[in-house]
């Protein structure tokens, strides 16, 4: 009986410990994502300026700037989907500038029919956002060897493919060939980690009760 009672609170104990902690956890990204929305805020809100001839990744990250030039024609394709549409690509093309320069350009979402249609849009003046993407993580592949089609954007590894600086503009306005703008916004972003924390805490309650439960009936039995 003894065991059975220590057993109970000791099960009840870690149950609560533990759902407590993922309640915690919460919180703290609530505010790592409030923190994230009001960065993005801050930085689409400033002045456009042209892009800059040196980055700061996190200093610039979302500033807003504007450049003129010629897409090259050189390109890559991200798995995307927009909902009530369907499955696409994300169009990730060359900016040769008028100084000279080469960029990437996030032009935005183009239909999965039509992601084998010629573009020929070429002289262009662009209007976007400095971005660093966090798209992918351990589980993300490699692009695929058959099709060149990635699964995120990566400044970096995409700069090195097509021989850019590795900084990745995300057009805020149309830039032809049918291709549909994703500024950089926050609407997007949902901070629902709140509603997930009181989830957690509710949990160790109904836990907590039901543990006080068991124990008033093994110590009724023992009585």
């Amino acid at each position: 009986m003894k065991f059975r009672l220590v057993s109970a609170v000791l099960l009840g104990l870690a149950g609560v410990v533990f759902l407590c902690s993922l309640g915690t956890w919460q919180i703290g990204r609530m505010y790592e994502k409030r923190a994230q929305l009001d960065e993005m805020t801050a930085g689409i809100s400033s002045p456009a300026e042209p892009v800059p001839q040196s980055f700061d990744r996190e200093r610039d990250r979302y500033h807003p700037v504007t450049a003129e030039g010629r897409f090259t024609g050189e390109r890559l394709y991200v798995l995307s989907g927009q909902a009530m549409i369907g499955a696409g690509v994300q169009v990730i093309s060359v900016l040769q500038t008028t100084d000279g320069r080469r960029l990437l350009v996030d032009r935005g979402f183009l239909v999965d029919d039509d992601k084998h249609k010629a573009l020929t849009v070429t002289d262009v003046k662009i209007l976007g956002n400095l971005m660093w993407p966090r798209d992918s993580n351990a589980y993300t592949p490699p692009p695929d060897a058959k099709t060149g089609l990635w699964f995120a954007r990566d400044a970096d590894a995409m700069a090195a493919v097509l021989h850019t600086e590795p900084v990745i503009i995300v057009a805020r306005a149309p830039t032809g060939d049918g291709i549909a703008p994703m500024p950089v916004d926050t609407a997007s972003i949902p901070n629902d980690h709140w509603g997930y924390a009181i989830t957690w805490f509710l949990l160790a309650l109904v836990w907590t009760l039901m543990t006080a439960g068991l124990v008033w009936r093994i110590t009724r039995q023992k009585s």
